[in-house]
């Protein structure tokens, strides 16, 4: 059984920080592009950054380039994202996913295992 486990969102102030993870289990962690998204209130999920399977390519919306970083740690079947500098705009949930095999992709459906999410929330 695949399972996706989101952690470390909480509620922050504007300019502040936070790193979240997402753990799995029950896939070939190593095999898997990764990548995560998040759903604003009332908004579409969209695509935040995306990391290959030995993390030395990633891929990042424009509205946390700079800002986010995404990395992984295969020994740990572990993906984080760590964002600084962090905005009310950035305020959803933040779900990670496993991409189906292919190049790294920005759309959801390209992505077959989602975990539950963790929320974040940026107060300004």
């Amino acid at each position: 059984q695949v399972q996706l486990v989101e952690s470390g969102g909480r509620l922050v102030q504007a300019g502040g920080s936070l790193r979240l993870s997402c753990t799995t289990s029950g896939l070939t962690f190593s095999r898997y592009i990764m990548g995560w998204f998040r759903q604003a209130p009332g908004k579409q999920r969209q695509f935040v950054a995306v990391i290959s399977r030995n993390g030395d390519t990633t891929t990042y919306a424009d509205s946390v380039k700079g800002r986010f970083t995404i990395v992984r740690d295969n020994a740990k079947n572990t993906v984080y994202l760590q964002m600084d500098r962090l905005k009310p705009e950035d305020t959803a949930v933040y779900c990670c996913a496993s991409q189906r095999p292919g190049p790294l992709s920005q759309e959801e459906t390209d992505y077959g295992y989602w975990g539950q999410g963790t929320q974040v929330t940026v107060s300004s």
